[in-house]
């Protein structure tokens, strides 16, 4: 067992909220930090604090819950150099793993068994200049890249940077409101009038316990 430690917010068990496997009972790590400081965060709790805990501590955590699904989110998880590590061992020992990731740090160096939900951040993020496009080079079709929609421009932005890059041809696309802004239903006229190739999607844990933390 590897002995690196990483700072942890939180490690808890919940519905998946978001992704292609929504509504599956999953054990979620959040890691501390954050290089990003998004408009919409809704996770701004985990820029700071948490606690140093073990890679085997907490795969020994994860496994109490009794559920295959890991999905290992922050904060910016990447920010911290052994995430690499903590995903690799949970891979090991048997859990499938997704990785939520801004699309702003480097994923080269992430386990090719590892599912990435790659977040390219929208001009209505405030990050824009901090996307990383060359991570594109390193999806497959087992991942799914991510676009939070919060105005006009950040749909037409995002339908533009699917049709440049092709990214219907590398994996599935997803594109989400953003809570509270952007009215979801106009948002899924929008990729029917345009016939989109993408999944539309509302975070599910908000409906259920309007992001309370630890859900």
């Amino acid at each position: 067992m590897i002995a690196s430690s990483l700072r942890i917010t939180e490690i808890f068990y919940s519905l998946q909220g978001e992704s292609n496997t929504v509504g599956i009972p999953t054990v979620f790590i959040r890691l501390t930090g954050c290089p990003l400081r998004c408009t919409y965060c809704d996770t701004a709790y985990a820029f700071t604090g948490g606690e140093k805990i073990t890679i085997a501590d907490i795969v020994k955590q994860t496994a109490a819950y009794g559920t295959k699904y890991v999905t290992v989110t922050g904060g910016e998880p990447l920010a911290q150099v052994a995430c690499v590590d903590l995903i690799k061992e949970l891979l090991d020992t048997g859990f499938v793993v997704s990785l939520e990731t801004s699309g702003a740090l480097d994923v080269s160096k992430v386990d090719k068994r590892t599912v990435k939900v790659l977040d390219f951040k929208t001009p209505s993020s405030g990050e824009q200049s901090k996307n990383l496009y060359q991570n594109i080079n390193f999806i497959t079709a087992q991942d799914q890249i991510k676009f939070v929609i919060g105005n006009d421009e950040d749909y037409e932005w995002s339908k533009a940077l699917v049709e440049e890059y092709k990214l219907n041809e590398r994996c599935e696309i997803l594109f989400s409101p953003v809570m509270g802004i952007q009215n979801p239903t106009e948002l899924a006229e929008k990729i029917l009038r345009d016939k989109l190739q993408v999944r539309f999607q509302i975070q599910l844990h908000k409906l259920l316990w309007d992001n309370a933390q630890g859900k």
